[in-house]
């Protein structure tokens, strides 16, 4: 079913890399245009966390109104947000959007074949490391310390180096309401679980990655800049 998704995007993937000169490249520009395509989800995103952040002070009137009344508290909490026209869960649909474009990547450069031809784009890579390759396989075939590895390296690095300051915003603009506690000092080391993703993945799909958590941190800081002030 999702054999036209893989070759489209294989596709259109060839095509960028031809101009550019540059397989890799040529995913940096993909994942670009896919983010921007989710652009509007980003402003709806920035205008849910300003309408969560004024509507802080009633959502604590509601807990302690309603605490022991679980159900009255979930309709009264979803009246509110339905007044506002928002959602607790807007602020995830850039990720739940953007999932299905990671995993056809993942797709598009873990297959020998693509639409009964031989995948092409298997045999273009970043600094001698195939856009195939994963991490394990670097590490088996080169060792540990090698130049083929430190290609992976340089890319946890810089993934390290987003999760950092996307965790320095949420440490930042978090509730001290939240409850429990533990929530609070677990959602700001989530962004650190790119690291994990990207060990598994193909080091094409690292480069996806890696770009598109670039720009979510950069989204952020632009567009929800007023909730940042007005907490």
């Amino acid at each position: 079913m999702f054999d036209p998704v893989i070759s489209f995007t294989a596709g259109l993937i060839a095509v960028l890399a031809e101009p550019l000169g540059s397989a890799p490249l040529a995913i940096v520009v993909f994942t670009l245009l896919v983010r921007l395509m989710l652009l509007p989800l980003g402003v709806m995103q920035a205008r849910g966390e300003r309408v969560r952040t004024r509507l802080a002070p009633e959502l604590r009137k509601l807990q302690k109104r309603y605490g022991r009344d679980p159900e009255r508290l979930q309709r009264e909490m979803a009246a509110l947000y339905a007044r506002e026209k928002t959602s607790p869960l807007a602020g995830c649909l850039p990720s739940v959007a953007q999932m299905p474009f990671l995993m056809v990547t993942y797709q598009v450069f873990v297959s020998s074949t693509i639409a009964g031809q031989a995948n092409t784009l298997l045999t273009h890579g970043l600094l001698g490391v195939p856009l195939g390759q994963q991490f394990a396989g670097t590490v088996a075939g080169f060792g540990l310390i090698s130049g083929p590895t430190m290609v992976f390296a340089g890319l946890f690095l810089l993934l390290v180096a987003v999760a950092w300051v996307t965790s320095r915003r949420m440490r930042r603009t978090m509730s001290e309401d939240l409850q429990p506690a533990a929530l609070r000092r677990m959602l700001p080391l989530l962004p650190y679980g790119t690291v994990l993703v990207a060990m598994v993945l193909p080091l094409a799909a690292g480069i996806y990655l890696l770009v598109s958590t670039a720009w979510t941190a950069g989204e952020k800081a632009v567009l929800h800049r007023p909730a940042l002030a007005g907490a």
